[in-house]
């Protein structure tokens, strides 16, 4: 196994043990809702400490359940890696293409007899 190899497992076990030890160990047992996003708890906190608050802004779309809202945030959350990953690859596939047209001209000098002899 090479180095990148065992780099890209341990970063896959380090991934999978940040999303099941949660759920395992049962870090949210006591909450009513035991994952909520930070939104939620924030604005939990906000009406615990002022009732009378009144947000300034109101959201363009409400999303009629939590499971509709949960999707678009995923769907999200999937177009932004997706964007990211084109443009990596992209990114490296122009290096790897900078680099063979080098490595071809470098080898057209080698063969073509040298100016003068």
């Amino acid at each position: 196994m090479n180095r990148n190899t065992k780099i890209n497992a341990l970063l896959l076990l380090v991934v999978a043990a940040l999303a099941v030890l949660p759920l395992a160990l049962g870090l949210g047992d006591h909450k009513e809702e035991p994952f909520t996003g930070a939104d939620a708890q924030a604005e939990t906190a906000i009406t615990e400490l002022e009732p009378d608050y009144e947000p300034w802004f109101t959201p363009l779309y409400e999303p009629p359940s939590g499971e509709i809202e949960s999707a678009l945030f995923a769907l999200q959350a999937a177009i932004g890696a997706g964007v990211l990953a084109y443009y990596f690859g992209l990114r490296r596939g122009r290096r790897q293409g900078e680099l063979r047209t080098r490595a071809d001209a470098g080898e057209r000098d080698a063969r073509t007899p040298a100016e003068g002899s």
